[in-house]
């Protein structure tokens, strides 16, 4: 297991240290992110055997990061949710998504090295849309001239692929207006307080800087 890499993400540092140490012991190759912002970059990059993410981070959190992922078709290693939080709805909405499993904090050590173990013997974590082609439509939007993968399912129910659309829709409008709320809910004809409630459902986050509101 020497050279199996495990991206572990999570705001708090002691979370971080005490599971580098545990996962350094073992032989893990460990790499730590403290925010969405860092996992980004580092996922960009380059790709980990398996990613450990905390669901309750400030900012952008662990579900809405999940999200990002899949819909970038950047999920292409299995990730393992965490939470100190947790409930039955969030484990689900995560496997949902694309999450292989859900370790609820604190985390009993054999649970945390069985789980690692079995998730990085099962291999590269696939979602189920990117098994067959016909699942996806793939496509690529030109946001100021920086060409960026998206997927849209469309082998789902009318509304989870609407979710998806909804989430790409308005991720693309943020991107193209860099984050300023008040301009994309010009743009797409809604009342902003309307579109404070879409992000918030969608999982898209902002915050507001004096007059205007920007992503984050």
């Amino acid at each position: 297991m020497g050279n199996k890499q495990i991206l572990v993400v999570d705001d708090e540092i002691g979370i971080r240290e005490l599971l580098s140490e545990i996962l350094f012991d073992e032989g893990y190759q460990v790499h730590l992110a403290e925010n969405a912002a860092q996992a980004r970059a580092y996922r960009l990059e380059r790709e980990p055997d398996m990613v450990l993410l905390d669901i309750w981070m400030p900012e952008v959190d662990g579900i809405a990061l999940l999200k990002e992922w899949v819909e970038q078709d950047l999920l292409t290693m299995p990730v393992v949710m965490m939470s100190g939080h947790g409930t039955i709805e969030t484990a689900v909405e995560a496997t949902r998504i694309g999450a292989v499993d859900f370790l609820e904090k604190p985390i009993a050590l054999q649970k945390l090295l069985s789980t690692i173990a079995k998730t990085i013997k099962e291999g590269a974590h696939k979602p189920p849309m990117q098994h067959a082609e016909e699942r996806s439509q793939k496509i690529t939007l030109d946001i100021d001239g920086q060409m960026l993968p998206f997927s849209l399912p469309l082998d789902l129910p009318l509304r989870e692929a609407r979710e998806h659309f909804d989430a790409l829709y308005f991720d693309y409008h943020l991107r193209k207006e860099t984050g300023n709320v008040s301009r994309v809910a010009d743009k797409v004809g809604l009342e902003r307080t309307h579109l404070y409630r879409k992000l918030k459902q969608l999982g898209i986050k902002f915050v507001k800087k004096g007059s205007e509101d920007r992503q984050q």
